[in-house]
């Protein structure tokens, strides 16, 4: 299995970064604009349409306002295995670290993943960050 790792700082207060990572179905409007075009809720699962155009449904895990995280999975035809947790923390001078890491199989989508959540990542840095704001 592939695990994929990432972390950015982004200049934004920790609780407004996890106030948009824990709203579920708001992908779209709060999190990831331009990456994500549209968020639907259907049950535990959220419908999310990519701006490439891929649609996935994830699965709702679990969420820990204490602990800052949120886990969510995939699975599909392409996927045979997608599990994958979000997490704030809040560095010393107000800025967000912000850790993604995803365990995808099969291993040969993990390039494909990697660079999907680069592109997260860089829309988020520039929704919340407070410079874009």
């Amino acid at each position: 299995m592939a695990s994929i790792y990432k972390e950015i700082i982004i200049d934004a207060n920790p609780a407004d970064v996890w106030d948009a990572l824990r709203d579920f179905g708001a992908l779209h409007t709060r999190l990831v604009p331009d990456f994500v075009t549209d968020t639907r809720l259907d049950g535990d699962a959220r419908i999310v349409t990519f701006s490439n155009g891929s649609i996935a449904r994830e699965v709702f895990v679990g969420s820990d306002d204490k602990r800052q995280r949120l886990a969510y999975a995939i699975r599909n035809e392409r996927l045979k295995q997608h599990s994958a947790s979000a997490q704030v923390f809040a560095e010393s001078d107000g800025r967000t670290r912000f850790v993604w890491i995803a365990d995808v199989l099969p291993n040969e989508i993990a390039p494909y993943m990697d660079a999907q959540m680069d592109l997260g990542l860089a829309a988020m840095q520039k929704s919340l960050g407070r410079k874009a704001a």
